[in-house]
């Protein structure tokens, strides 16, 4: 017996019906509905990291956790921007199945900082730019403002941070500035937190 899903949220039951070395046919018996789903929509912009491989365990673990959409993102204080897009499909694809889920989230080659924010002015009810304490007059804590079932929107920026000038554009488009904590955090794991507390914050479950 064999589970078969799209990526896009459809879930099939299915029987192998001729296998062979080449080629394998599959019979679909019963499509299942009602398969446990995010009630959120959970976008995170990050800086690639020098080290691909510490971006591409943040893509991994992201999908397993729970997201829908990864925007590589450059920024001025950035280090590095180009990412292997067709490697990051696969290691997207191998988390989805691995960790049981249906929907395949989006990952977009790299875009400026300017670019996404002013294409993401409309479509999400939260967005945030993580940064240092010292910028934006120490701002709030993620998890304290964060509201569940919202389209979220979370801006994780290189480890020489965001710019001041960056934050301001940010919050000049809507984007609320945020803190992950008093302890300065790797970029990776700045993102996996906040993917982490958006998780927690809608209960740490899928309807």
């Amino acid at each position: 017996m064999l589970y078969l899903t799209d990526g896009k949220g459809n879930l099939c039951k299915g029987q192998i019906r001729d296998n062979h070395i080449k080629s394998c046919q599959v019979e679909v018996l019963e499509q299942i509905k009602d398969f446990p789903r995010l009630p959120y929509k959970l976008h995170i912009g990050i800086a690639p990291t020098k080290n691909s491989d510490r971006l591409e365990w943040f893509i991994e673990k992201a999908v397993e956790i729970g997201i829908t959409e990864i925007t590589a993102l450059a920024c001025e204080h950035s280090e590095h921007i180009s990412v292997k897009t067709d490697r990051v499909q696969r290691l997207m694809i191998a988390a989805m199945k691995q960790s049981l889920r249906i929907d395949l989230p989006a990952f977009n080659p790299t875009a400026s900082f300017a670019d996404l924010i002013a294409e993401t002015q409309n479509g999400y009810t939260q967005k945030y730019i993580a940064c240092c304490s010292g910028l934006a007059h120490n701002p709030p804590l993620l998890q304290n403002v964060c509201q569940p079932r919202q389209d979220t929107l979370i801006l994780i920026g290189p480890e020489g941070d965001f710019s001041p000038k960056e934050v301001q554009q940010a919050e000049d488009c809507g984007f609320i500035p945020v803190s992950l904590g008093q302890f300065r955090l790797r970029t990776e794991t700045a993102a996996l937190f906040a993917c982490s507390a958006v998780q927690l914050i809608n209960g740490g479950v899928a309807d």
